[in-house]
């Protein structure tokens, strides 16, 4: 009798310390599924879902980084070794939801493989197909939108007056996601600047600008876009746009009012004042 009792002791004992490890094991999971998922300053692959339809389709297979680092365009011309793939599978400490792909430009950009590998193999369409697919229904590189490169203009050395084209250079789509642009250098009166100016309509995000910067900490580096970009809000309308317009219905432009104590006044009661702007 006591060795049974000794025994259910031991039983509820070991069943309360398995519910207990196994209650902070899922508090300890949430917490850091919670801090991964509000880590939003991560790049996926081309093709990736919005972030959280992303999270949500993602089975973590792997299957994506492991086309992309076995690809046959992923070695190096003169040792003739496999390199590093640009696709990283997240594990712990990395911050970012354990198994999903991510990848880092300044340590290894996207390559703009022509045939992209990383996505046809994908299982679960986290990678979303039909977004990279050109008027010719073939897989088209450039129409991925992975992030977008942003330049911080007091780092780059270009605004600074010093000649520099490296992230232009290096731009796949040459002349077309950034251009360099002319200014006269008022500081010296006889110097030009060259200024690389991102466009975000061409812009794929694949970093290879960012890789290729001279500074110590990148002056052009590639965020997501809903992170990169800005947003006017639905009260503003280009009206010169036909699809922008189509957000207002028949609206006319000049229903669209915004009330201010100087909407109030006559333009004659605060203009050439010098007191109001």
């Amino acid at each position: 009798m006591a060795n049974s009792d000794n025994n259910r002791r031991k039983f509820m004992a070991t069943t309360l310390q398995s519910v207990g490890l196994t209650a902070l094991g899922g508090l300890l999971w949430s917490g850091y599924s919670d801090e991964a998922k509000a880590s939003p300053l991560v790049l996926r692959p081309p093709g990736a879902l919005p972030e959280k339809e992303f999270l949500d389709a993602c089975i973590k297979c792997g299957m994506c980084a492991e086309a992309c680092v076995n690809r046959d365009s992923n070695v190096d011309k003169e040792t003739g070794e496999q390199r590093p793939g640009t696709l990283q599978m997240a594990k712990g400490g990395d911050h970012r939801l354990i198994g999903t792909p991510f990848f880092i430009p300044r340590e290894v950009p996207c390559y703009m493989c022509d045939d992209i590998p990383c996505v046809p193999v994908c299982p679960s369409g986290a990678l979303d197909m039909p977004s990279l697919l050109n008027d010719k229904k073939e897989l088209d590189i450039n129409k991925a939108t992975m992030g977008l490169a942003v330049v911080h203009k007091e780092s780059c050395i270009a605004f600074w007056g010093l000649q520099c084209d490296a992230c232009y250079r290096a731009c796949p789509l040459l002349d077309e996601a950034i251009s360099l642009e002319y200014q006269k250098n008022e500081r010296t009166g006889k110097h030009a600047f060259l200024l690389p100016v991102v466009h975000s309509d061409v812009c794929t995000g694949c970093g290879l600008c960012e890789k290729a910067c001279v500074t110590e900490k990148p002056a052009i580096f590639v965020l997501p876009r809903e992170h990169s970009m800005g947003r006017a809000g639905s009260h503003y309308v280009k009206g010169w746009d036909k699809k922008d317009q189509q957000r207002v219905g028949d609206r006319k432009v000049e229903e669209i009012e915004t009330h201010t104590k100087r909407s109030e006044k006559a333009p004659a009661d605060y203009l050439n004042r010098e007191i109001e702007y």
